[in-house]
């Protein structure tokens, strides 16, 4: 069974599809199969690995959510041997409504991810911006959450909604849920604003904090309007060496847990 990693912050701009991506590519880089599932309506974890969100001929993401399809019918292959993506579509904004109908609706992505989730070593999921009923499915089906939080002043604003909702999550429907770590991104060590929110977040959240930062890098940011992840477009970028750290961080920790068990 693959470990399931959602990916969420209702905040925006602070580097949840960026991770979701490069986090994806960077343990397919290091042999793990890799599922990413884009389960933001803004699809650009779709356009991020070079596929068309708009395009009429790809099934998606919304399909599974209403019934339609199996995960496995709409996965589309990566540039990256080991690298798959269950595309998204701006059309996942109605699916939210159509599930309203369905039993067990918040269960729906957990039994989609189940069928598939012998194939993959890490199936990561970029959550919608909201706490909405999708955001709701992904963590219900995940094993474990990733939350970005920036560098920036305003960095633990609107956390507080996002623990809420994963504690609710935790007691209603999957008591499993983990979070897997504070992720400090669009670092500048040049700021002093920045520093001090470092060491806020690790007096704040100690060792959930990951050691990995992921530094503010023009290639980084370059990397998604050419398609692909930064560790294709310049895999000698700090952008691209963070996110293998991190990458590493999450595959040895996983290793020890198991080893402990």
């Amino acid at each position: 069974m693959g470990k399931v990693i959602a990916i969420a912050n209702q905040k925006g701009g602070v580097g949840k599809t960026t991770t979701a991506i490069n986090l994806a590519a960077s343990l397919a880089v290091l042999e793990k199969r890799v599922l990413l599932i884009d389960a933001d309506p803004q699809a650009n974890s779709t356009s991020g690995l070079n596929f068309n969100p708009d395009s009429k001929d790809e099934k998606t993401l919304y399909e599974v959510l209403i019934g339609k399809h199996s995960l496995d019918e709409i996965m589309l292959d990566s540039e990256i041997e080991n690298l798959k993506l269950a595309p998204s579509h701006i059309n996942l904004v109605g699916a939210e409504i159509e599930m309203l109908k369905i039993s067990e609706r918040e269960m729906v992505m957990r039994k989609a991810i189940n069928a598939v989730s012998m194939n993959f070593d890490y199936i990561i999921i970029d959550c919608s911006p909201s706490l909405g009923l999708i955001t709701i499915n992904s963590l219900t089906a995940a094993d474990s959450l990733i939350i970005p939080v920036q560098c920036e002043f305003f960095a633990l604003e609107g956390l507080g909604k996002l623990l809420n909702t994963t504690k609710i999550v935790q007691t209603r429907l999957n008591p499993s849920l983990e979070i897997e770590g504070f992720l400090l991104t669009m670092f500048d060590a040049r700021l002093k604003s920045a520093n001090q929110v470092v060491e806020d977040v690790r007096h704040h959240f100690g060792n959930m904090v990951f050691k990995s930062v992921i530094a503010r890098n023009v290639r980084l940011s370059e990397a998604p309007s050419h398609g692909k992840p930064v560790i294709l477009y310049d895999a000698l970028s700090s952008g691209s060496n963070n996110y293998l750290a991190l990458a590493k961080e999450i595959i040895t920790k996983d290793i020890e847990e198991r080893q402990q068990n």
